[in-house]
């Protein structure tokens, strides 16, 4: 099976090491990975502010990047939902169908739960609100690290709940943004977790930046990440 990696500006900007992770994950599963280099933003920021022209934009070069190509697999579920739920109306028609964040490919489309991994961790894990909501991801993230060895999970307080992250919101409302944030992170940490894991890492970015102005040990880790390590090959 091959597929076109679709790494979202985030990773590529800031955590190359979950795009990597991605590759080695998807390879040792038996799957040829492409990298498309014509990729650029999914345009979802300019969406969200309203900048509908110039996302479109994006749309259609995003959709011209990923021609030819039957699985689009990404380690964001900020970005999928993106392209699933709203490019059909932006010139986009025909990607969404075609495009997988990275947990649903591995249940849904290579059908395995236990991919190998061994992280010996005390872990818990925070549902980004894309993923839970406009992609329904449900269990899989959770059904995946629950078969990682050595990894024990743990549940986290209010999971549900949005971190504050929300891209724009952010900066929009930076303080509301911070109060959800603080609440989130104060849940983690009170898991005993070593490790908040995420299938976003933008909100992982958010909910790190707290936990590291607060002094706190409790480290974010992408979930690609995690199920990337093996006893031979620990996560980088």
């Amino acid at each position: 099976m091959r597929v076109a990696l679709f790494v979202t500006c985030v990773n590529d900007a800031l955590y190359p090491a979950t795009g990597i992770a991605t590759v080695r994950l998807l390879e040792r599963l038996g799957v040829e990975v492409d990298f498309p280099a014509a990729q650029t933003c999914c345009g979802q920021p300019q969406y969200n502010t309203g900048y509908r022209r110039e996302a479109r934009t994006l749309v259609r070069r995003t959709a011209r990047a990923f021609e030819g190509y039957e699985y689009v697999v990404t380690p964001s579920a900020s970005c999928a939902a993106m392209v699933r739920a709203h490019y059909a109306g932006l010139g986009g028609a025909g990607l969404g169908p075609r495009t997988y964040e990275l947990t649903e490919f591995l249940v849904d489309v290579l059908g395995v739960t236990d991919v190998g991994a061994y992280f010996p961790h005390r872990v818990t894990y925070h549902p980004s609100c894309h993923g839970l909501r406009l992609l329904g991801l449900g269990d899989r993230p959770r059904r995946l690290l629950a078969a990682v060895r050595g990894l024990e999970l743990v549940e986290l307080p209010g999971a549900e709940e949005c971190c504050g992250f929300g891209g724009t919101f952010a900066v929009k409302n930076p303080a509301v943004s911070v109060a959800m944030g603080r609440d989130k992170a104060r849940g983690a940490v009170g898991t005993g977790a070593e490790v908040l894991c995420g299938a976003d890492n933008s909100c992982l970015m958010h909910i790190g930046g707290v936990l590291r102005r607060e002094g706190a040990g409790l480290r974010p880790v992408h979930i690609a990440e995690i199920l990337a390590g093996t006893e031979e090959e620990p996560p980088r």
